[in-house]
């Protein structure tokens, strides 16, 4: 798909992944962009970078609240007659092993992967009934693979990718395109803010948002399903494919190292 001339909705958009998509998205003249995010200041700042472009729309929405996605959607709808391209970019990484509380894991089930399937709930019957439509869905090399100190993060993942693969099984032959974008580091607000001193442990290999972009805007020309900006990703999916037990073994090690950085 190109998308020139397409209605873009970017969930997350207010910082990060989903602000440099924007960004990216904005090169391709699209007919609009939305710019969703809880955070009104970060959409509305996203969006004053995309008029010389396109026409932009900041919206705020706290994308684990079903109503409120809806209304992202509709309100997208009656401006603009339809949504092309849906991003479901927001997400959160909370701290936390089995001591994590439940709300903890509600709040990431809700946002990590709810929003998801709100999101499309809202838009995958118009996009149908147009003829077609791509929905785009962060999810985190996590989500193939696993993380070491975070359950709440790699489960929900886990399940925004499973979630993302039903979709394209299911309405693919609708004309529907689906993609999951699964990066490693990325050096975002939630990761580097988040990690503390973990920061030099991640660098290897880190992107930035840009880069993810990029990658984003040839794998939606492409039409392929998934969005690895670090390629290596595909290699460790098919070790792990391979030999879990090793591949187990392996992250055990990663785990340690972690530990040994935190002094633990």
């Amino acid at each position: 798909m190109e998308l020139k001339d397409k209605v873009i909705i970017v969930t997350g958009g207010g910082s990060g992944i989903g602000a440099a998509a924007c960004r990216r998205f904005a090169q391709e003249k699209p007919a609009a962009i939305i710019v969703a995010d809880r955070n009104q200041a970060g959409a509305a700042a996203t969006a004053a970078t995309l008029v010389q472009h396109t026409t932009a729309q900041a919206v705020a929405c706290d994308v684990g609240v079903e109503a409120e996605v809806q209304a992202l959607v509709q309100g997208a709808i009656q401006r603009f007659g339809r949504v092309d391209v849906f991003f479901a970019n927001a997400g959160i990484a909370l701290p936390g092993g089995l001591d994590a509380p439940n709300e903890s894991w509600q709040r990431c089930w809700d946002v990590n992967l709810m929003a998801h399937v709100y999101a499309a709930r809202a838009v995958v019957p118009q996009m149908v009934a147009n003829g077609g439509g791509y929905f785009l869905s962060t999810a985190s090399a996590a989500g193939l693979l696993s993380h070491v100190d975070s359950p709440t993060y790699a489960v929900t993942k886990h399940g925004a990718v499973a979630f993302a693969e039903w979709l394209a099984i299911n309405h693919g032959h609708e004309g529907l395109r689906v993609s999951c974008l699964c990066p490693q580091g990325v050096r975002t607000p939630m990761l580097m803010g988040a990690e503390g001193d973990r920061k030099s442990f991640l660098q290897d290999g880190m992107l930035e948002p840009e880069q993810v972009a990029d990658e984003i805007v040839k794998v939606i020309r492409a039409e392929t399903f998934l969005i690895l900006p670090h390629p290596e990703v595909a290699d460790y999916v098919r070790h792990k494919a391979n030999d879990i037990d090793r591949w187990l073994g392996g992250m055990r090690k990663v785990k340690a190292k972690s530990r040994a950085l935190l002094g633990q």
